[in-house]
């Protein structure tokens, strides 16, 4: 439940130390002063004081010329954009603790070790961050600790910059002096602070390695992938007379897909750029195991014994013994009369029609982890052949969206977890809550949640973070990150 609290001061903090704090990217400051728990603030920026003590890779908001573009600060005022609470102070004194305090914030040990040479002690305070609803503007004041604001302002907590169980764990790490998890993704994210800001690609993988990194609230904008476009014209296509089209669709359908060929015979190929032509097969796949295909686009004809027949004839001329190893597929968007589907059925030939291939391929544009080619092999190997093949794809298609769908709502069960009583909740506590909450026809056991959540707490997914590693799956502690969105 949101609650309110009455702010009528404001903390002076260096200017790139209150935008660290506002993206997310630090939970600690360094007053000059010991502040109690429990009090609550605005935050001020001053001048841009506290540049040198910054870490170079932290300075995302310094352009190649140099100067620090401060939206915080303007000539004759200040722009206050959050309210923060102090949860915890700390004091150091030590070299030891100031290497591990540069190693969990944006300070240079460096910077820290200079500061601690000006003061007796280092307050670090551990502030949770709030923004503000409208910025407020007053005028610069001189440089102190605490100074009054022109109005009091009365604000919520409804807009907190990082979610409880991310701020806990960040907390935790800060006040024991923890390690990050992830020096090497750090590391990365450093290197990619001033390329994101010409490069979206690296923008897109800045913003999410800061979210996976606890950096960030945020989930990046998804980006549509670009091939979407030609994707969903491979149905109409297929169901038009332009045969030499769809041809190169169902190449670049392929290869999207992650099949490959290195085979320079244009006559068996899978360049999209040089289709077969008179006499060449339609497409060729290599890997990861061999396909052969004939396209047939139709606006309304059915389709003659004449396309399997091709199939058979150009894959025993191209491909020799090779033929009879490959998994042989003819995509139709027309109906196959009878003879026809009476050559596909004997010789194990799978019809498939031009509207599932856009679906198969979309579904691996929009999830590109989704589609497992050697789970789709035995679904393309086994019976039944002919038109009923299509079926059994559009039911591998199900199966894979099904899965997916699983994946969402365990990430689903464990935001809600942390959002309610349980801040880390255990495997046990998210296999009684999805079986609560999303279970239908069938409930979730304990092994396939352990697995699940331990795939999506993976660096490479990033739904899901893991804030201790037990010396069994029983003590692994989960805590939600960004959601699973599918897009049927």
């Amino acid at each position: 439940m949101s609650y309110s609290v009455f702010v009528d001061t404001a903390l002076q903090l260096p200017a790139p130390d209150v935008e660290a704090l506002i993206e997310g990217r630090v939970i600690a400051a360094m007053p000059r002063i010991f502040i109690e728990p429990g009090r609550s603030f605005a935050l001020y920026p001053v001048d841009n004081s506290n540049m040198s003590l910054m870490k170079p890779k932290q300075m995302s908001l310094f352009p190649e010329l140099g100067q620090l573009e401060l939206p915080l600060v303007m000539l004759d005022k200040v722009s206050i954009k959050a309210w923060a609470r102090c949860e915890f102070c700390q004091i150091l004194n030590d070299a030891e603790s100031l290497e591990a305090l540069s190693r969990l914030t944006v300070w240079k040990t460096e910077g820290l070790q200079q500061t601690l040479l000006q003061r007796r002690y280092i307050f670090v305070t551990h502030l949770r961050v709030y923004l503000l609803p409208q910025p407020l503007e007053m005028p610069v004041q001189p440089s102190g600790n605490f100074v009054s604001l022109p109005k009091s302002l009365t604000v919520t907590d409804s807009t907190p910059v990082l979610s409880e169980s991310i701020f806990a764990k960040r907390r935790q790490q800060l006040e024991k002096l923890e390690p990050p998890e992830y020096p090497e993704l750090e590391e990365l994210q450093s290197a990619l602070v001033h390329l994101s800001t010409t490069n979206p690609k690296a923008k897109q993988l800045d913003e999410e390695i800061k979210m996976f990194l606890g950096w960030s609230e945020k989930s990046p904008t998804t980006r549509l992938d670009p091939d979407l476009g030609w994707i969903k014209a491979i149905s109409q296509i297929g169901n038009s007379s332009d045969g030499h089209g769809f041809e190169k669709l169902v190449r670049k359908g392929f290869i999207k897909l992650g099949f490959g060929n290195s085979n320079s015979n244009p006559k068996a190929s899978l360049n999209p750029e040089s289709t077969g032509g008179a006499g060449g097969l339609d497409f060729y796949c290599e890997t990861p195991y061999q396909v052969v295909g004939e396209c047939k686009a139709t606006k309304s004809e059915t389709v003659a014994d004449g396309t399997p027949a091709q199939l058979i004839k150009l894959g025993h001329k191209h491909l020799q013994e090779q033929y009879n190893c490959c998994i042989k597929i003819i995509m139709a968007a027309g109906q196959l009369n009878r003879h026809a589907h009476k050559t596909a059925i004997g010789n194990q030939m799978n019809v498939i029609r031009p509207e599932t291939l856009q679906k198969l391929v979309e579904l691996k544009a929009k999830h590109p982890g989704s589609v497992n080619l050697l789970d789709l092999k035995p679904c393309l190997q086994k019976e039944p052949f002919g038109e009923d093949a299509d079926v059994k794809v559009n039911r591998y298609i199900e199966r894979v969206w099904e899965n997916l769908k699983v994946r969402s709502q365990i990430v689903q069960a464990v935001k809600q977890l942390c959002y309610s009583d349980s801040e880390f909740p255990t495997v046990v506590e998210i296999k009684v809550q999805y079986n609560a909450k999303f279970a239908t026809d069938f409930k979730l056991t304990y092994q396939s949640v352990s697995d699940l959540t331990i795939e999506l707490s993976s660096p490479l997914t990033g739904y899901l973070g893991r804030r201790e590693k037990g010396n069994d799956a029983e003590g692994d502690r989960f805590y939600f990150l960004r959601d699973l969105l599918l897009d049927d």
